[in-house]
């Protein structure tokens, strides 16, 4: 996708995310045999719908038709939000990870190596962050500065931590507990 092509549909699509109260993270154009496909991510603080995406989908097809900007080609138009395995390049991908396992590689002025820890706090300049303790040992804290971090991905947990599991087990009971005591 040419700069220009990526800039106007950027143009054209971000107004259209931002009054839905979305960020537009990436407009992609790619060839799919006789089509293209054209695919919006967007996202969010507190996530994105289905109902969001479709009514975004709907409303950028109509702005595209109006449009010469995917030129005469057959395209096909996709509306989704970030997948999990999706970088963290600002920070407000890492305010939306708060609580999640991420895996940042430092760069080399930081000294390099890999970092598997969990967000506990992000500011403006960087993020506060939990990495497990080897062997018996407890947890440590430690800041890293966002220009520390020459990339970085959210882990995906397929076994949570127990405390967490409990936690919400405990808050469910309890839940149980009230509506039936109400009954």
């Amino acid at each position: 996708m040419s700069t220009t092509q990526s800039e106007r549909l950027r143009v054209l699509l971000e107004p259209l995310a931002t009054t839905r109260g979305l960020d537009l993270e990436e407009v992609t154009v790619t060839p799919a045999g006789r089509r293209r496909v054209l695919r919006v991510v967007v996202d969010s603080d507190e996530g994105v719908q289905l109902d969001t995406c479709a009514e975004l989908s709907r409303a950028a097809s109509e702005v595209l038709d109006e449009t010469d900007v995917m030129g005469g080609a057959p395209y096909v138009l996709e509306v989704t939000s970030p997948g999990t395995d999706r970088p963290l390049t600002e920070p407000r991908h890492y305010r939306r990870a708060v609580g999640r396992l991420v895996k940042a590689r430092l760069t080399e002025e930081a000294g390099g190596g890999e970092v598997v820890a969990r967000i506990l706090d992000v500011d403006g300049d960087g993020v506060e962050v939990e990495v497990p303790g080897v062997k018996g040992r407890k947890p440590t804290t430690r800041r890293i500065a966002f220009d520390e971090i020459a990339r970085a991905r959210v882990e995906i947990e397929f076994n949570r931590k127990a405390a967490e599991k409990a936690g919400t087990a405990r808050q469910a009971a309890a839940s149980d507990d009230e509506s039936q005591e109400e009954a």
